[in-house]
């Protein structure tokens, strides 16, 4: 029976929600601006960046040229983006979850290489790249008192290099930060969640308000029984891809691609646009029972004025899927009527 003053979802016959052309489309709207943004981080990436100058003898700019990456571009964009995707395609709410996954890495993949153009920061490898000439030091000095004070760095322009091509032109001034970083990060801390979020994997967790007032042990309600912690294994598992990513930035470090703050500053953004997209559509851990949100009304699908406490509304579809597992809650989470309401109302 539905719970008093909550109105059911308006269906189909045979159980279905109705079907709206505007929802479908804001989707697709979705999609079409997570491909832009992707598309603008590509914009980015062909830009030449600005050229910092740099010291000759700064050791930390002075790191052998590696040919032959550990982790190439190709092996990063199949492990961070379409190994998750395929999984998570393979098992079900692929919209949400493929949603979530291009918005996190697109995001990434924009802001990373908007802030490579802009910093423009050498490479630990810059100078195997550079071939400058040590002829004409004073020519392309800019800064430093190396012309004036014995044993004092000078600051060159990449003028100085001999060597024009692509090579140093446009990679040779991107260190920061971290692209392998980044993207890696942002694909994988999103499946680690996503796992965490379908398996279950999560600290056991506490109602805000207990079930019963007896707390004894052997009482079925009792603090101790509302919870426990998931087999390892599977806390394992959702930690694997979180591992990948961390052996893809280190690979950064090793091949001298990048200093370590390129790395750290890469890796924490990725995580941050993971778990931004990981929120935007699925519920918290402790409470999201392994579904993403559901989807946007059919009244609120391109825009939610002010007065509306979502963008769910009655003809919503995730109505519908508490309803299934839940006969008797279908509109628990409309007309401002929480699922914490909802349990203490049923437990009551």
């Amino acid at each position: 029976m539905p719970l008093p003053g909550l109105k059911a979802l308006p269906a189909l016959p045979g159980g279905h929600a109705s079907f709206s052309i505007s929802v479908f489309l804001s989707y697709i709207v979705d999609w079409i601006l997570i491909v832009g943004i992707a598309l603008i981080g590509y914009g980015f990436h062909k830009v030449e960046p600005n050229h910092m100058p740099f010291s000759l003898t700064d050791v930390s700019y002075s790191y052998p040229y590696t040919e032959d990456e550990t982790i190439s571009t190709s092996v990063l964009v199949v492990v961070s983006l379409i190994a998750p995707a395929v999984i998570i395609v393979a098992i079900w709410e692929w919209n949400a979850g493929w949603l979530g996954l291009g918005l996190a890495c697109a995001a990434a993949f924009m802001a990373t290489e908007g802030l490579k153009d802009l910093y423009g920061k050498p490479r630990p490898d810059m100078l195997a790249r550079c071939d400058p000439d040590l002829e004409n030091i004073a020519t392309y000095a800019v800064g430093g008192l190396g012309q004036r004070l014995q044993g004092a760095p000078t600051l060159v322009s990449w003028d100085i290099c001999r060597n024009k091509a692509d090579l140093l032109k446009r990679g040779g001034f991107v260190s920061f930060p971290s692209g392998h970083s980044s993207l890696s990060f942002a694909g994988l801390t999103y499946f680690s969640l996503w796992l965490c979020s379908k398996f279950s994997i999560k600290f056991p967790y506490l109602a805000h308000t207990p079930l019963t007032q007896d707390l004894r042990p052997r009482n079925r309600f009792a603090t101790r029984n509302q919870g426990a912690a998931p087999p390892i294994y599977l806390i394992i598992l959702a930690f694997v891809p979180w591992a990948v990513a961390f052996f893809i930035s280190a690979s950064r470090w090793f091949d001298y691609r990048h200093h370590g703050f390129d790395i750290i500053f890469g890796s924490v953004m990725g995580m941050s646009f993971a778990w931004v997209a990981f929120r935007l559509y699925s519920p918290p851990l402790e409470r999201g029972s392994g579904w993403s949100w559901g989807a946007r009304s059919r009244d609120h699908a391109f825009f939610k004025g002010v007065g509306s406490p979502s963008n769910v509304g009655d003809d919503g579809w995730a109505t519908l899927r508490v309803e299934s597992e839940m006969p008797g809650t279908a509109a628990m989470t409309q007309n401002g009527f929480d699922l914490e309401s909802g349990r203490r109302h049923l437990a009551a």
